[in-house]
């Protein structure tokens, strides 16, 4: 059996004309032979009748306490409808389709209610309907505990769905469809003129998905990457190729640019002039018991700097105020991340990037890198010069 799972993000399902073009790409695939698993999204955005966001808002809007519970058992009834709405729509076009939950296809979850995570899945479900020569649809975003509880997998979740059902059939390709043509090489948003990037390796997607880059979730990708599961992200609504995610080889210095905005800086000195490691261990001690996720965190002796959302940068400033520390906050900043696995071969890769910046008066504010990311933080009103001006320097 040669399965195709086929993921539909919101915007796919959300009306009539555009679940036809979404059913137009599974018939295609049943005709080419595949077996085909369906997951979608809940149908629209915030203000459809039952996107996930309404769905919020709506309990809310009662003002007693949100139980987490309660909550997981309300949002899964969008993809639910979504699921039930598709399966419909491909019956009528005479192809035999079942919608099936997340429980209903297998998909077991730990018990962290709005942010669960996979633990296993049983395909027994889903290979016996697709053995009746049944599509399957299946409502993406959740799962059940070993008790029987709903849960869901947090924002993303359908592409998670998605990736560890395929790997689960051991399908030959999982396909992320959406209202993009691809993984581009910068936002187009700032670069109008980015061009769709045909090929990526599991690496690069993984580190452009966890700096920013919004068109696959970080963790779907991850079990891409894990499981060897051949990944590609198209267009529903056009006939583009894609992009197609994968083992491959390095063929630019960087592939792409991502970013991340609304962070705020923290730099933590001694009142004394030198910073022990016990202080270091400290400030990062209270952070992780307050909930707080840190970032491009550097440490020397004469200071800890690292970045956080700036929701939280007052809080970090009132945790860490005491005797001992002089607490530096800097709001309105951006992070800007160059991937590419070829970088990891190429010396002075560091040295361009800083020269670029500094030969355009862009204040570079801190950095880090790994093997094939380098991070710069600089201030959010002078990030989309920054991406501007690296994009040309390293021919994107």
């Amino acid at each position: 059996m040669r399965i195709i799972v086929q993921k539909f993000g919101g915007t796919s399902v959300a009306n009539p004309e555009s679940r036809e073009k979404a059913v137009a790409k599974i018939i295609k695939a049943k005709n080419e032979g595949f077996s085909v698993v369906v997951v979608v999204s809940a149908m629209g955005r915030n203000g459809d009748p039952y996107a996930t966001d309404t769905l919020i808002n709506l309990a809310k809007s009662i003002g007693a306490p949100l139980d987490f519970r309660d909550l997981d058992l309300l949002l899964s009834c969008g993809e639910i409808i979504a699921a039930v709405v598709m399966a419909q729509a491909l019956e009528k076009a005479g192809y035999p389709a079942i919608a099936l939950s997340g429980g209903q296809a297998g998909i077991v979850t730990d018990q962290n209610f709005g942010e669960a995570k996979i633990i296993g899945i049983n395909p027994e479900n889903v290979l016996k309907r697709l053995g009746e020569g049944k599509i399957v649809v299946v409502a993406g975003f959740q799962g059940v505990t070993a008790g029987g509880e709903i849960t869901t997998l947090g924002r993303g979740g359908s592409d998670t769905t998605a990736t560890a059902l395929g790997s689960a059939l051991k399908a030959e390709l999982v396909e992320i469809y959406t209202d993009v043509e691809g993984v581009m090489a910068v936002d187009p948003r700032i670069i109008p003129e980015a061009k769709i990037l045909r090929e990526l390796t599991y690496q690069e997607i993984c580190e452009m998905a966890n700096h920013g880059a919004k068109v696959v979730h970080p963790r779907a990708v991850a079990i891409a990457r894990d499981q060897k599961v051949p990944l590609k992200v198209r267009s529903t609504f056009t006939e583009d190729i894609g992009t197609l995610i994968g083992d491959g080889k390095p063929t630019r210095v960087i592939t792409g640019i991502a970013h991340q905005v609304k962070i705020g800086r923290v730099l933590v000195k001694a009142k004394n002039g030198q910073l022990t490691p016990e202080d270091s261990v400290k400030i990062f001690k209270v952070l992780a018991e307050a909930g707080i996720s840190v970032d491009m965190n550097s440490i020397s002796p004469g200071q800890v700097g690292f970045v956080v959302k700036q929701e939280v940068l007052d809080k970090v400033g009132e945790l860490l105020a005491s005797d001992d520390f002089l607490v530096e906050l800097l709001p309105g900043c951006a992070k800007i991340s160059l991937i590419g696995i070829g970088m990891q071969d190429v010396l002075g890769v560091m040295a361009r990037v800083v020269e670029t910046l500094h030969q355009h008066d862009i204040k570079l504010l801190h950095t880090v890198d790994s093997e094939i990311t380098i991070s710069c933080l600089v201030l959010e009103e002078q990030m989309e010069k920054a991406i501007k001006v690296l994009y040309n320097e390293f021919g994107l």
